[in-house]
């Protein structure tokens, strides 16, 4: 395996310019860690844009491999935990950052960073859901946990056309909550009540500047993904004791607000880090995803693409331009024989 060699995506920086180029690496390049990995495929997330960017201070050190989580099947390991032949799914840890990540046919992590590729989804399905709908379903279950339940007010999705805002209307509303998708992007309505939402609000109305440090109760609860003016809109028109699950800044990350919704409403602010969240708990959010994420409507909002589509792919999810999901396929690495070339 030392000699065989395969293909990566690798930044680096020279002159403090950023390069992105596929490159061929051997086993041997790859960092420490107990688990070789044959990368089925990885997918694109909102951090992934900025770190291929280099519009966001993501990346800690170069060279690196991008790619902020990836599913495939264990070729070596050295931990108890995991054999060679094993589906395995890892998302977080800081992988894609400070750790070669998934934007490579073979990747060597710790053990504690993998999880057992769930029952009934296929390592390209997995990648559909990726970081961001394992964050969406992050969300979710911080709602439950703070008494939201089917049957009650609206439950208000922010940035619903990117990938946390698309799963976690594909899960509300599986779930039998009222959705309504906060959107830019009104042509997108058909596949906004596809995922099950019924009905949008233009982001604009939501995001909209007041004098009034509450309005009307409205929302029973929110998953934000966009901050900033948005997140401070959205807590002003929550009902009481309603809470909004809080997890990306893709409209600022300055949060302009009083305390009234707070200590006259009950109103719950929950933060959500997918990162470091822990190994047990990860397990049980894979599992309801598997569950409460229809494969139908997953299939509906994933597109895939090449790794040598990456860049392109990175700039359009910072522009807004990304609907849904998007995975990287990587072509299969096959032991001895080494890893068939990515057509670019």
């Amino acid at each position: 395996m030392q000699h065989d060699t395969f293909q990566a995506l690798v930044l680096d920086q020279k002159d403090d310019q950023l390069h992105a180029a596929i490159q061929q690496l051997t086993v041997a390049d790859l960092p420490s860690g107990d688990v070789l990995v044959n990368v089925a495929c990885s997918s694109l997330n909102y951090k992934d844009g900025l770190a291929v960017t280099g519009k966001g201070k993501i990346v800690r050190s170069y060279p690196m491999v991008p790619g902020i989580d990836f599913a495939g099947t264990v070729v070596e390991s050295q931990s108890a935990d995991f054999a060679p032949g094993d589906a395995v799914v890892l998302t977080g840890w800081g992988v894609g950052e400070r750790h070669w990540g998934g934007y490579s046919q073979m990747a060597r992590v710790k053990a504690d960073w993998l999880v057992p590729l769930p029952e009934g989804l296929t390592p390209q399905q997995a990648m559909g859901i990726g970081t961001a709908g394992f964050t969406a379903m992050m969300c979710v279950m911080a709602l439950e946990d703070h008494g939201l339940q089917p049957g009650g007010r609206e439950v208000v999705v922010s940035g619903a056309a990117g990938g946390v805002g698309s799963v976690a209307v594909a899960v509300l509303a599986r779930l039998g909550y009222t959705v309504v998708a906060s959107t830019g992007r009104s042509e997108l309505e058909a596949y906004f009540q596809g995922l099950g939402a019924q009905s949008i609000i233009d982001r604009d109305v939501l995001s909209a500047a007041s004098k009034r440090p509450l309005e009307s109760e409205r929302w029973g609860g929110g998953v934000d993904t966009v901050g900033g003016a948005t997140l401070a809109g959205m807590l002003r028109s929550m009902a009481y004791g309603a809470s909004v699950a809080a997890c990306g800044l893709a409209g600022g990350s300055e949060l302009n607000t009083t305390v009234l919704p707070f200590i006259l409403r009950g109103v719950n602010l929950l933060g959500i880090d997918s990162v470091m969240c822990p190994k047990a708990r990860r397990i049980h959010i894979w599992q309801r995803l598997a569950r409460d994420l229809p494969l139908s409507l997953l299939a509906q909002m994933t597109e895939t693409v090449s790794l040598a589509d990456v860049p392109r792919v990175s700039e359009s999810i910072l522009k807004g331009q990304i609907r849904g999901r998007v995975v990287i396929n990587l072509p299969t690495c096959r032991g001895a024989a080494g890893c068939a070339p990515v057509r670019y």
